[in-house]
């Protein structure tokens, strides 16, 4: 019998006999182990929003890859804890909140927010040795609106970060926060998690000419008119993160320099869509829940009392979460765009181009940064001395004449 060789490049660009694609490992894992996972574990992530964390009841929390559970305690401490009860193994999901921590439904043994174990009701003199028992936690601080946990080794925990924008709010300013669906539905949704890999949202922070086609002049102006205009692009790397300055001339003879930044491991600094003139007033956290999921935090710094929408801009009077599956193909956005390409991208059948730098320099930061993590150093943005806390931020959108603007 003949057999038949099968060309794996093929001369005349026909789709039989493709070399098998498949993801980059070292950037798509983020369980304990993997390099990303341990990588990402070396930085505070956002786990919960502060005012939906009442002392009611506990939260099922799943993130890079691990479920848990996050409650808060009659006196305001958020607790984080591995939720099979190291007692029997039930899961504490089911527990109750008490004064000094929350207390297991099968057996009552009660633990604080530390995991420390207070109480074994069952056991003489309510536990001889409970000192020695430690439910697994996680530590918790929180900011901004927002519960961070850092899941990270102990001795190598870093300071959580301040940001300047977020920091001596007024009188009259509050934050907005959202932990409930995607950046741009416009609502929130049942389910916070959305369906493929963190990086496929973040790193599109980095890629400046998908405003110009995606959200402009592919089916209308989703964002705003100064946007539609093809921009100019430089990409550069700053420590902590890598950020492009995109400028486009103006048909009223003004020059527009927006600044966008991605700082690692997952946050990005927007400048407002609305290309309102200023510094960025918002931050998103880009959370690996596993492999093949993410969540999505905003804080938006706004004056009190005002009503914002941070979506994308309705089409046919509809906003996102409204929309049918017709009117999401002839009006795309975002969501379509990044979950078109699958749970996990295969990134060998990229062909990327110049357009493409900042995903580029982006993807190689991470795997700089995930290397040295591997050889036990301490990674580029996680910072570790209180006095270092505060992070400047370059974002936003500015006008200058064009002879003032870099060419």
């Amino acid at each position: 019998m003949s057999t038949i060789e099968v060309t794996r490049s093929q001369p005349n660009g026909s789709a039989y006999g493709r070399k098998e694609a498949h993801p980059d490992e070292i950037l798509v894992g983020v369980a304990q182990g993997t390099p990303c996972g341990e990588y990402m574990r070396r930085y505070w992530q956002p786990v919960g929003v502060s005012s939906s964390l009442t002392s009611d009841r506990p939260q099922k929390v799943k993130i890079l890859g691990e479920e848990l559970v996050l409650f808060r305690d009659k006196t305001g401490r958020a607790g984080l804890l591995y939720p099979r009860c190291m007692h029997r193994g039930t899961t504490l999901y089911y527990g109750k909140i008490e004064e000094k921590g929350l207390r297991c439904c099968y057996h009552g043994w009660l633990f604080d927010v530390e995991g420390n174990c207070l109480e074994q009701p069952c056991e003489p003199d309510g536990g001889k040795n409970k000192e020695n028992a430690r439910q697994p936690w996680y530590p918790v601080a929180e900011r901004y609106g927002l519960v961070f946990a850092y899941m990270g080794p102990q001795d190598k925990m870093p300071v959580l970060p301040k940001y300047d924008i977020f920091e001596n709010l007024t009188n009259d300013e509050e934050f907005l926060v959202e932990g409930t669906g995607y950046f741009g539905y416009g609502a929130p949704v049942a389910d916070p998690h959305v369906g493929f890999h963190w990086l496929q949202n973040w790193e599109n922070i980095v890629d400046p000419y998908h405003t110009y086609v995606l959200h402009s002049t592919f089916s209308a102006i989703q964002f705003s008119d100064p946007l539609k205009v093809a921009p100019k692009v430089k990409f550069e790397n700053i420590p902590g993160g890598v950020i492009y300055r995109a400028f486009r001339g103006l048909d009223d003879g003004r020059m527009m320099e927006r600044v966008n930044s991605a700082l690692l491991p997952n946050v990005s600094v927007i400048p407002e869509i609305s290309a309102a003139e200023g510094r960025s007033i918002m931050m998103g956290w880009h959370v690996a829940v596993d492999d093949t999921t993410f969540r999505a935090f905003l804080v938006r710094k706004i004056k009190k009392g005002t009503t914002y929408f941070t979506g994308i801009k309705a089409h046919n009077g509809k906003i996102w979460t409204e929309a049918t599956e017709e009117e999401r193909r002839d009006f795309p956005s975002d969501y379509e765009a990044q979950s078109g390409q699958g749970p996990v991208t295969l990134h060998s059948e990229e062909h990327l181009a110049t357009s493409d730098l900042g995903i580029v320099m982006l993807r190689r930061k991470m795997k700089q940064q995930i290397d040295v993590v591997a050889k036990g150093g301490n990674p580029e943005g996680a910072i570790y001395d209180e006095g270092q806390a505060l992070v400047t931020t370059l974002s936003g959108n500015y006008y200058t004449a064009p002879q003032k603007a870099a060419s």
